[in-house]
């Protein structure tokens, strides 16, 4: 669907990348990795038709769309959430405007047996059909499906988004792209504003899309999940695998290794003859062969060993002196903004040493515990900070606070105190800003970067008590694994808040979960508590709340005799469990090969052929209506059983 040529892009005298050429297809799921400043949002831009190459060309197939989500972009702040994600259907509301226009052309016309006429007919047909298969009357249904996969709820759709974050408002946007269903999508890090549970809702999308992805993102357990091919920005070059992210690090490898054999083979042959010239050089019974020894050397075509980006991240945290056994201790601890009440009776104790992960959806209150246990915002309840406990914060918008005149020299020379300032070139260079680097200003640096120079910040004074909000947004994959070790180990205490589940896998040993105004503790990892919240899903995550209160009033209205059912009972309830249990399996059955038939028409469709056979377009409408049909009696059933089980 596109075709990539001989791209270079220049900055400066260094390109940043230099003959670049691959062909994105139907159905790839590319993801483009590198480290910050390889050039990977450029080249997205690039092909979002937003930037222009030094030379190269980029070839986009006719009738190919293309939607792109940028990391940071201009936001409006003049509609409610509902009516920014209609403008996603634009496309609709002209068509519905046209069909309404031809629509009453043929109410005033009436040359009824004129061709002209029956020609209006076919086309007001055609484009009426055209309509109901683009969902021209069910828009609304997507529409809410995808915002609350990304997590707003339905009493959020009428709000209007001033009265949201950035973080949010991103998120409308990408329901806005979502929902334009382009060919192919370009997402220039599309997790940094969404939590766990949506991440997960926007991985099953994704999979689900029949066009192509091509998108950045340092969510290693995210890219792995959606994509099937990985390209690599590294040095300037790209370099092109068919396969997910860990097993591209894999043959990425393998192949280096394949090429030092090749190239240690080939230097020790070149030195065998250039011995051999030098030693027969003078000797004329040995001219013949000394002669086809150097046409020999002049034909060797060397072998290339592909460039490996050695610069990486040593971070090590100072050592700090011992803090209490108890390093923050909550008592019925409770946060409200008016009558809006952010978590409620939060009782906690975090042990020196502990590793803890806050997760749950944006806006339960991660970053306002945070913001309470760093005394920057009142609160009610108690909360002690245990003794001699130093904290060392790194917060979500630690990159943004940063002066952007300074250069990456002064930034930290400002900061920097005593001894520490003799090392400030030593600390920078550690962190990817050796050389010319640390004489940038902060405002060229990218987002990645900035957030490597904020984390130096946080290095520069020892502490034993660890908050990071979010520090992995903006680290390439490199950086985060780096941070990770050193994490693991520091010998103080740390609190994590994040999504990154491949980040804090192995990492942290308890995990506190935010939602409903409640701080629930898990113990165990990350994957432990998904794990769990998968099964209690089962019961809770869709009921509605008409459900929740029909089971109250069932409850009341038939109280269990003693907390048990008779046995005639509970046969009748196992019965009932088993017959909706085949009911549910048999739905999903049928909904997977509609789903199946659905994906065969739609690339008949794609054809010259079968786009011009209007009865694949009323086949395809049919076949999404009984879909939509099944999934009600589907989510109906699953209540149903839940309630029962």
């Amino acid at each position: 669907m596109i075709s990539i040529e001989g791209l270079k892009v220049e900055f400066g005298v260094t390109p940043l990348f230099k003959d670049v050429s691959f062909v994105i297809n139907k159905k790839d799921r590319i993801a483009l990795v590198g480290k910050n400043g390889a050039g990977k949002s450029t080249l997205l831009k690039i092909l979002a038709g937003m930037q222009r190459p030094t030379e190269g060309t980029v070839a986009v197939q006719r009738g190919v769309t293309i939607g792109y989500l940028p990391q940071v972009m201009v936001l409006s702040d003049t509609r409610t959430v509902r009516a920014e994600a209609e403008m996603a259907f634009e496309h609709i509301f002209e068509m519905k405007k046209h069909l309404e226009q031809m629509n009453q052309e043929l109410s005033d016309r009436t040359d009824y047996d004129s061709p002209d006429y029956h020609g209006l007919i076919d086309r007001f047909t055609h484009e009426n059909e055209r309509f109901q298969m683009m969902g021209g009357n069910n828009y609304q249904a997507e529409l809410e499906r995808t915002l609350v996969g990304l997590g707003f709820a339905r009493s959020d759709f009428d709000r209007p988004t001033s009265e949201f974050s950035g973080g949010w408002r991103m998120r409308i946007e990408l329901a806005k792209l979502l929902l334009r269903h382009p060919d192919v999508l370009l997402l220039d890090e599309p997790t940094n504003h969404l939590d766990i549970e949506s991440i997960q809702w926007l991985e099953g999308f994704l999979k689900m899309e029949p066009g192509a992805v091509v998108l950045v993102s340092h969510d290693r357990a995210f890219i792995n999940n959606v994509t099937n091919r990985t390209i690599e920005i590294s040095c300037g070059h790209i370099y092109d695998y068919r396969v997910p992210y860990d097993q591209f690090v894999v043959l990425r490898k393998e192949r280096r290794e394949q090429q030092l054999r090749a190239y240690e083979n080939q230097q020790k042959e070149i030195k065998d003859t250039e011995d051999f010239i030098e030693r027969f050089r003078y000797k004329a019974t040995k001219a013949v062969q000394v002669q086809s020894r150097i046409k020999q050397l002049e034909k060797i075509v060397p072998v290339e060993v592909d460039e490996e980006d050695n610069s990486s991240l040593h971070l090590k945290f100072p050592p700090a002196i011992r803090s209490g056994n108890y390093p923050v201790i909550c008592e019925n601890l409770k946060k409200a903004y008016g009558s809006h009440v952010v978590f409620h009776d939060v009782n906690l104790t975090i042990h020196r040493g502990e590793k803890i992960a806050f997760v749950g959806k944006n806006g339960e209150g991660k970053s306002t515990l945070v913001k309470c246990i760093m005394d920057e915002i009142p609160y009610e309840g108690k909360l002690t900070i245990g003794h001699n406990v130093q904290i060392g914060y790194f917060a979500q918008n630690q990159a943004q606070l940063l002066d952007e005149n300074l250069t990456v020299f002064d930034t930290i020379d400002r900061v920097a105190k005593g001894d520490i300032r003799l090392k400030i070139r030593d600390i920078l260079g550690a962190f990817m800003f050796g050389g010319e680097a640390s004489d940038k200003k902060v405002k060229v640096l990218s987002g990645g970067e900035r957030s490597r120079l904020a984390m130096i910040r946080l290095l520069l004074e020892p502490v034993n008590l660890l908050i990071l909000d979010e520090p992995t947004n903006h680290l390439d994959m490199r950086s985060k694994d780096v941070l990770k070790e050193a994490i693991r180990e520091f010998d103080g205490t740390v609190i994590v808040v994040s999504h990154d589940r491949e980040f804090l896998d192995g990492l942290v040993t308890k995990v506190y979960e935010f939602g409903g105004g409640l701080v629930k503790e898990h113990i165990g990892g990350i994957y432990d508590f998904l794990q769990k919240k998968k099964i209690e899903n089962l019961n809770e995550l869709h009921l509605s709340a008409s459900t929740s209160e029909g089971v109250k009033k069932k409850e009341e209205k038939d109280p269990p005799s003693e907390g048990k059912l008779s046995y005639e009972a509970q046969r009748e309830q196992t019965r009932k469990i088993r017959k909706l249990e085949k009911q549910v399996a048999e739905l999903e059955t049928s909904i997977e090969k509609m789903e199946q038939q659905v994906s065969a028409l739609e690339n008949r469709m794609a054809t010259p052929e079968g786009a011009a056979d209007m009865s694949l377009y009323q086949e395809h409408q049919k076949l999404k209506e009984q879909i939509a049909a099944a999934e009600t009696e589907w989510e109906t059933i699953s209540l149903e059983l839940e309630e029962l089980k």
